[in-house]
């Protein structure tokens, strides 16, 4: 138990690091690395079967992560505070956070409770959603905590904005918790993972090119460059996640084929 604990608060730790010091719309897809790398190691330490196309899922997936390396953001677009409480008000992004908490409300309360257990894209779209918070709220705590031990007067603000960010973290995480537990119970854990990854990821690179602003310093050849880099992650994940208990190996394609008459 302590092992499971001490591994996911480093991870969670490393997350907050990442968030902190490098641009959202690179640390979230390249999060899937994960997904390959936990493959891998169960291959070899727990002798679980990983075939041809979790072979290549994994290969697809580092290729795309190397790609989205290239192309990703050079410079980070919101590096103080005071441009972080510019961009919380922005019209455009207040709009947004009024569309995205509208949806929210009438899939927890009208459409979960009648079409959650037997559509797997409404569980999907709840943790997604608030995803689209999780990550933008762990990049603004890190940038108002740069401040808060700072003896000036935004101190101050820094301490209020970072418990406001901190209460809709932690609403947030323990909301996806439950319904991630819900679609679990109901759903293939492989096929739900996999997609949740494409959706989760989709919606939180939005939500950042709203809140931060980081596509603007990103050229076409570099956002072509991304968006072919996470389609490839996208598609790695996929053939791990789905496929894995598919049976084919390369040996089957030099066996011939039987015919009966």
């Amino acid at each position: 138990f302590w092992f499971f604990f001490s591994s996911v608060a480093l991870g969670q730790i490393g997350n907050f690091l990442a968030y902190t010091a490098v641009p959202t719309v690179l640390v979230t897809p390249l999060g899937a690395l994960g997904v390959p790398f936990g493959s891998i190691l169960a291959s070899y330490l727990l002798k679980e079967k990983l075939n041809i196309l979790g072979k290549l899922g994994c290969l697809l997936s580092c290729a795309g992560s190397v790609v989205l390396i290239i192309h990703s953001p050079k410079s980070e677009s919101v590096t103080t505070q005071a441009e972080l409480e510019e961009k919380l008000t922005n019209p455009v992004f207040v709009g947004y956070l009024c569309i995205v908490l509208l949806m929210l409300l009438l899939l927890i309360f009208w459409i979960a409770p009648a079409h959650g257990p037997t559509n797997i894209m409404v569980y999907i779209s709840i943790c997604s959603l608030l995803g689209s918070f999780t990550v933008p709220s762990t990049k603004g705590i890190g940038l108002a905590a740069q401040d808060i031990f700072h003896n000036n007067p935004s101190s101050q603000r820094a301490l209020y904005l970072c418990l406001v960010l901190l209460a809709v973290l932690g609403c947030s995480i323990i909301i996806q918790f439950r319904y991630i537990n819900k679609a679990l119970e109901c759903f293939d854990s492989s096929v739900f993972g996999a997609i949740y990854y494409v959706v989760f990821t989709t919606l939180v690179l939005l939500a950042s090119a709203i809140l931060f602003r980081e596509w603007n310093n990103v050229g076409v050849v570099d956002f072509l460059g991304m968006a072919c880099g996470f389609t490839t992650v996208s598609i790695g994940i996929v053939l791990i996640q789905v496929f894995k208990e598919f049976n084919f190996n390369i040996g089957d394609l030099n066996k011939p084929n039987m015919k009966t008459d």
